[in-house]
């Protein structure tokens, strides 16, 4: 009979599934970096990407104070995404529209990450993980700033260049 689960194994394979989805975006953003023609937009890849690898780090110290090994779980969600960003590279390539593809493929990683934070850190908050909720609000912070600030960037410069052009 299969052990029944509980709110910490769904807790668990959350944090697996963005463990494994954080390790994607951190191969893809370089990727994205390079294609953008907005050097500002470039900068924001490439803050992100050093955000990212700090984020990954903090789900290690997470996986430490609970005890569990730190691999990832497939996250077909994130693998769609990716490849919707893996198109709009490919499709726009050297076309005005292009940097405002990226920007929007970059919001839709932001909004899963914060849809899967948030829900994270309500769940170490009911199972009593103090420490755990800390990490994960630093990094739900993060995601937040960084979404804010891929929409500045969107309506400030990018959709009007790819409009004007």
């Amino acid at each position: 009979m299969a052990k029944e689960k509980e709110l910490r194994d769904l807790f668990v394979d959350t944090l697996r599934d963005i463990y494994f989805a954080e390790k994607k975006i951190l191969a893809a953003l370089p990727k994205m970096a390079k294609a953008t023609n907005s050097p500002k937009l470039k900068a924001a890849f490439e803050k992100h990407e050093a955000e990212t690898d700090g984020q990954v780090d903090r789900l290690e110290q997470i996986f430490e104070i609970i005890d569990e090994t730190p691999r990832g779980k497939t996250c077909d969600a994130i693998l769609g995404i990716l490849d919707e960003g893996k198109e709009i590279m490919s499709e726009y390539k050297g076309m005005p529209a292009l940097d405002a593809g990226l920007l929007a493929a970059a919001q839709a990683v932001e909004h899963y990450e914060m849809s899967r934070y948030g829900t994270l850190k309500t769940w170490a908050g009911e199972l009593g993980m103090k420490d755990v909720v800390q990490l994960l609000e630093a990094t739900l912070k993060e995601e937040k700033a960084t979404d804010a600030a891929l929409s500045t960037l969107a309506e400030s410069e990018v959709n009007q260049h790819a409009q004007a052009a």
